[in-house]
């Protein structure tokens, strides 16, 4: 008995020993289930139980002669019908199985972290991104508490390929880490500090906003990461607006790629 053949009866509904029965059905034609017993090497009760569970279905037909019941299968055009009437039934119901599993995006996990170990994690956590990182971000603030973060933090970055698109007030911490961008995989737009000077740091990867809140006391410092994709996705186009602002602010800035690289391979 082909095993392709019983495959591919188990895909469309039956299971294995429902499907030896039938291909033996075709084979034997009407008989009574003894015969469907040897045919397949299933005992008695339980060919007997199996063919009227497949009447049951549709599957068998059954007469009954003399003292036993016989039995027939369908035509293989009538599991063939079911099929796709099965495949249509489940392509008209796709629209709402995708609501169902969109519905935990909706439904946004929020993470809560304190301390400058808090803060630690967080960053930790945008090192996870698959998409491009986007962020707002004060280049002097965090070095400030974190002095190796360009070797801890950036290198790591670039070592797993994370490239990053940043917006930095103007300053001379901003100019510097700006001048940077090509060997750091990222490009930074400076915006006017007098009126941009970022305390916190907002940064969009995935279907994530991490929120960055520094303190002078960094037991006053937290973080808080937000999964939702529609929270990053609005996150995201809020950016873009920034983006194109900062590049006509300052269109004197080198731009290393075209704008919009962000990848999207995070679950839509």
């Amino acid at each position: 008995m082909a095993k392709d053949i019983i495959h591919v009866l188990q895909a469309v509904g039956l299971d294995s020993k429902q499907s030896q029965l039938y291909v033996s059905g075709l084979q034997l034609g009407t008989a009574p289930a003894s015969d469907y017993a040897k045919a397949t090497g299933f005992n008695r009760i339980t060919s007997y139980n199996l063919l009227e569970e497949m009447v049951h279905k549709g599957y068998f037909t059954v007469v009954r002669k003399v003292r036993a019941k016989w039995y027939a299968p369908v035509a293989p055009e009538y599991i063939a019908l079911e099929a796709r009437k099965n495949a249509e039934a489940l392509e008209r119901v796709l629209p709402e199985l995708r609501s169902l599993q969109g519905s935990k995006y909706r439904k946004p996990r929020v993470r809560f972290f304190e301390g400058w170990e808090g803060v630690r994690h967080v960053y930790e956590d945008t090192l996870t991104a698959e998409s491009d990182l986007l962020n707002f971000a004060n280049s002097a603030v965090v070095r400030k508490f974190w002095p190796l973060y360009d070797s801890e933090y950036v290198d790591e970055r670039v070592k797993r390929g994370i490239y990053l698109r940043g917006i930095a007030p103007d300053d001379q911490a901003g100019k510097r880490v700006h001048g940077e961008d090509q060997r750091k995989l990222r490009e930074i737009r400076l915006v006017p500090a007098s009126d941009f000077d970022f305390k916190n740091e907002i940064a969009m990867y995935d279907n994530k906003v991490a929120i960055i809140s520094f303190a002078d006391d960094p037991q006053r410092m937290f973080g808080v990461i937000i999964e939702s994709k529609e929270v990053a996705e609005t996150q995201r186009q809020i950016f873009e607006m920034a983006w194109r602002y900062a590049a006509v602010t300052n269109p004197k800035q080198k731009s290393n790629e075209k704008p919009f690289r962000f990848k999207r391979r995070f679950i839509a």
